[in-house]
């Protein structure tokens, strides 16, 4: 076995059921909330699995992104890191990463239980309430444990979900200079809007290993709102993070914006602090054959977390990126089609 993407973030089983208005006032949700998740939520999860033909999936952004990556590299090729309870929520994670080929290794929490995402699907509406629970208990000492630490130096590329920010920094931090030290690549997702300002610091600590940042256009807005440059366009904030300080000198850095089904805006780091400019318009796709967009942005980081660590070029790792994010917006939840379909650009 040859590990050679190693995924760090929050493990979630995602738990997707169809409902009505009844079951949305049952739990006091609303259609297209997303919320966590308080006491009086704590029944929907076994109220979906029980009573509304739930759909589970091995959840959490960047485990989403580690099993599109496994979905398109060969077997073995990609492990996920995180922290989960000791209960019969892990054992239907572990069972649906197996699934799909994607090895995990997640430090278990004796106290808390693993953390869920309960998804009442109505229409086109989804409403999520999240129990973050064990997700929130990772712990450095597993990282560095000799088990996982081997898979982390076999891989040649780390993909770390910004969500992890609010966790464990000093696992990120680990890997970051892991990175640097071998020369090795090093990906973050800013993940959502709000890393940006309430974890600001945390961020910035990781900036210098970036080789590659990801970040939608509200991420990308919020950094930028964050770090001055409030009102620049999206192309100027793409090259504003490109232009930050970096560790190792021995890659350039690249930021990609997604913007739906606007073009990807990718800065590139060139040699003598010069910045290239790129888009590459999304792939398209007829409104009947959407099915949920919910975790298109993971899909996309997969497919190019895959084409990086494949060696492709950018132009064919970005193509990656937006190829299985089509294939995923055609199922429901952050999924991947079965039997797998081949990548052709």
């Amino acid at each position: 076995m040859s590990f050679e993407l190693v995924c760090l973030e929050n493990p979630i089983l995602d738990i997707s059921g169809q409902g009505d208005e009844a079951l949305l006032q049952k739990y006091g949700l609303k259609a297209n909330d997303a919320i966590l998740a308080e006491e009086k939520h704590l029944g929907l999860y076994e109220d979906l699995i029980q009573n509304h033909n739930a759909k589970l999936i091995a959840g959490g952004a960047a485990q989403n992104t580690a099993r599109g990556a496994q979905y398109i590299l060969p077997a073995d090729s990609v492990a996920f890191i995180g922290c989960v309870g000791k209960d019969k929520y892990a054992d239907t994670l572990r069972e649906a990463a197996k699934a799909v080929g994607l090895r995990v290794e997640y430090r278990v929490d004796e106290e808390q239980p693993t953390g869920r995402c309960g998804v009442i699907i109505t229409g086109h509406d989804r409403s999520m309430a999240t129990d973050l629970a064990a997700a929130n208990c990772y712990k450095l000492e597993h990282l560095k444990s000799e088990k996982v630490w081997q898979l982390v130096e076999q891989a040649k590329v780390y993909y770390v979900g910004g969500y992890h920010l609010t966790v464990c920094p000093p696992a990120i931090l680990a890997l970051a200079e892991e990175a640097e030290k071998k020369n090795k690549t090093f990906i973050l997702s800013i993940s959502a809007p709000f890393i940006p300002f309430a974890f600001k610091d945390a961020l910035d600590q990781t900036a210098p290993y970036w080789d590659y940042i990801i970040g939608n256009e509200a991420e990308a807005d919020a950094w930028a709102e964050t770090h001055g440059h409030k009102g620049k366009s999206r192309q100027d904030i793409a090259k504003e993070l490109v232009k930050l300080p970096k560790a190792n000198a021995k890659r350039q850095r690249t930021a990609i914006i997604t913007q739906g089904t606007d073009p990807t805006i990718v800065a590139i780091g060139k040699e003598g602090g010069d910045v290239e400019i790129k888009e590459y318009p999304v792939h398209e796709i007829g409104k009947d054959k959407i099915v949920d967009t919910l975790g298109a942005g993971d899909a996309f980081a997969g497919g190019f977390a895959a084409g990086i660590v494949q060696g492709k070029d950018l132009d064919t790792s970005i193509n990656m990126g937006q190829w299985l994010a089509k294939l995923s917006i055609q199922e429901f939840g952050p999924s991947y089609p079965m039997p797998k379909q081949t990548y052709s650009a």
